[in-house]
């Protein structure tokens, strides 16, 4: 069997002194888009977060390996390097940097090579006509006065640009008028090229009539307790997460 892009065996994480993850197992293939769903605390952004190296969270336990390399003790830079990418479900306003600078800056750092002004800002116009951000954009500090729909476009934009091989989403589409999921779920639809994979973590299932996931996975208490397909998210839509958590329970 082809090594995973991404392997996660056995993880245990923490916040403090409280356990959050409690034996999470996950493996993403090239060109899957995985989709994680479970209610409020059960673990989904402590994902997000531990994978992408953020010194809060702590690993008690498990292994995690990108490309058949462990990350485990690697910063967030290094994994980032390595082609590793997080949409954050509340974007940071940063003063005394542009959109622009910051995107060139960022692809300069990964790929070692620093891409020419014109060139850079061609490029950056076409991805940002793509998800309606006028020109601008491109000058303002970054995510500075952005609205919460245009903070999200940020992020895609910076996953177009950057090109990781892992693409991690978290709550993309939260507070998204169905206009703004649209246009989100476009930007990942071009990044989702075959060669690209991405993990989806969302309440709801808006921006999954747009995109088609490979995987859908339950997040409940720390566990992934089912996995399946696209009939998983009917399932959740029409008796919701109690539903498989009775089942969990009762061995069904």
């Amino acid at each position: 069997m082809e090594r995973a892009l991404l392997s996660v065996e056995d993880l245990h994480v923490a916040i403090g002194e409280k356990l959050i993850l409690k034996g999470m197992n996950l493996r993403i293939d090239k060109g899957e888009v995985h989709v994680i769903m479970g209610p409020n605390g059960a673990g989904k952004s402590t994902l997000a977060h531990i994978l992408m190296g953020n010194p809060r969270y702590t690993l008690v336990r498990g292994n995690m390996a990108f490309e058949g390399q462990n990350i485990n003790s690697l910063k967030t830079d290094e994994r980032a390097r390595l082609g590793m990418f997080l949409s954050f479900q509340y974007p940071e306003e940063i003063s005394g940097i542009t959109l622009e600078n910051f995107l060139r800056s960022s692809k300069g750092s990964i790929t070692g090579k620093n891409p020419s002004v014109l060139s850079f800002y061609k490029g950056l116009k076409e991805k940002m006509s793509g998800l309606g951000m006028g020109e601008e954009y491109a000058k303002r500090n970054l995510n500075e006065g952005f609205s919460g729909g245009e903070k999200k476009k940020s992020e895609i934009l910076q996953m177009l640009v950057l090109e990781p091989k892992l693409a991690i989403l978290d709550e993309t589409d939260s507070g998204l008028d169905i206009d703004a999921v649209r246009i989100v779920a476009s930007g990942i639809r071009e990044y989702m090229d075959g060669e690209h994979s991405a993990i989806i973590i969302t309440h709801h299932r808006a921006i999954l009539d747009y995109v088609k996931p490979d995987f859908v996975h339950i997040l409940l208490n720390g566990r992934i307790i089912e996995s399946g397909g696209a009939e998983l998210i009917e399932i959740i839509e029409n008796k919701g997460f109690d539903h498989l958590r009775e089942s969990a329970k009762s061995g069904v």
